[in-house]
Parts: structure tokens; C-alpha cells; sequence
């Protein structure tokens, strides 16, 4: 497995979201760690395809 390292991340969710990752924080971190985990991977190969003209059409929707 791949060494890691932990971070502190901070987003801003619509309330009903924020709390459904709330109970899934408490009930199962893990899997809340997974899921980000995925996200962040799909968007870092995303940004890779496209600065690589890859066919994929960018838009602007960093909010981050």
C-alpha cells in the first residue's frame, strides 16, 4: 500500500448533504474516507486529461 499522510479539509455543503456526511462520519469513517479518497483522484486525473488535450472539455467550476 501507498504511504499517506492525514489533512484537514474543509468544504461547504448544501445543510442536508452536510449532514448525511455527518452520520456516515460517525457510523463509518472509513467509507467517508474512501469516498474522498475516489473524488479527489477522479478530479486529479480529470485536470491531468485535459491539460494533456486529452478530449475532455473543461469547465470552469473550481470552487476550490
Amino acid at each position: 500500500m501507498t504511504e499517506t499522510n492525514a489533512i484537514d479539509l474543509r468544504v461547504r455543503l448544501p445543510r442536508p448533504l452536510a449532514e448525511e456526511v455527518e452520520r456516515v462520519k460517525e457510523s463509518d469513517p472509513e467509507a467517508l474516507n474512501r469516498i474522498v479518497a475516489y473524488g479527489v483522484t477522479r478530479r486529479m486525473i480529470f485536470d491531468h486529461l485535459v491539460a494533456r488535450g486529452g478530449g475532455v472539455e473543461a469547465r470552469e467550476e473550481r470552487g476550490y
